[in-house]
């Protein structure tokens, strides 16, 4: 076999590595390995190679998914205020995850200008207690945000203020409880 058969499906490997798929756990390395087996082993490799690419996104997205699934809460928005309100558009984690993360778009709809939008989570973890994450805030149109627990949860309540900078206050606060057996049946 010449070294010009082999090259197709290393650099294929390497290209998609670099466009950011990670190849983790065992699926990725039995995929990686049966890719340089068939390459090294059969003079057809350049047809072997021409498979891999279609084969890598989809075990990306098995990886993904084993790793925690993401489901689309909707959004949560803050009391309205004199001048305007918050909102946030939610996407969770899987409650089986051994970190629960609440992330997504945090929207400042206030006109005013000290006025900014606020999101915290409180976290009720499946051993008992609660713990809060950090509080995320933005004054510009519209930022992301990323909250994480510390463990396995049972239930998350998600809050949406909106914060005055000037007092260094919370305001129109609303409160919004996601609970394991209300997204148990949900598609993925």
């Amino acid at each position: 076999m010449k070294n010009g058969t082999m090259a197709p499906s290393f650099t294929t490997a390497r290209g998609a590595a670099s466009r950011g798929i990670t190849f983790r756990g065992i699926a990725g390395g039995v995929l990686l390995a049966l890719a340089a087996t068939c390459a090294l082993t059969t003079p057809a490799a350049a047809t072997t190679a021409a498979t891999v690419p279609t084969t890598v996104p989809a075990t990306a997205t098995v990886t993904a998914t084993a790793a925690g699934a993401r489901l689309h809460w909707g959004p949560v928005r803050s009391r309205g205020g004199h001048d305007g309100y918050a909102t946030a558009d939610v996407w969770i984690t899987d409650f089986s995850a051994e970190t629960f993360v609440v992330s997504g778009t945090l929207y400042d709809r206030d006109r005013h200008r000290d006025h900014c939008a606020y999101i915290r989570a409180r976290f009720h973890y499946a051993g008992g207690g609660t713990g809060w994450a950090q509080p995320r805030t933005t004054c510009a149109a519209r930022g992301g945000f990323r909250l994480s627990s510390d463990g396995e949860i049972t239930r998350v309540d998600v809050k949406v203020c909106v914060l005055d900078r000037a007092r260094r206050a919370t305001l129109s606060c609303y409160a919004d409880p996601i609970k394991a057996e209300t997204v148990a049946n949900w598609p993925r």
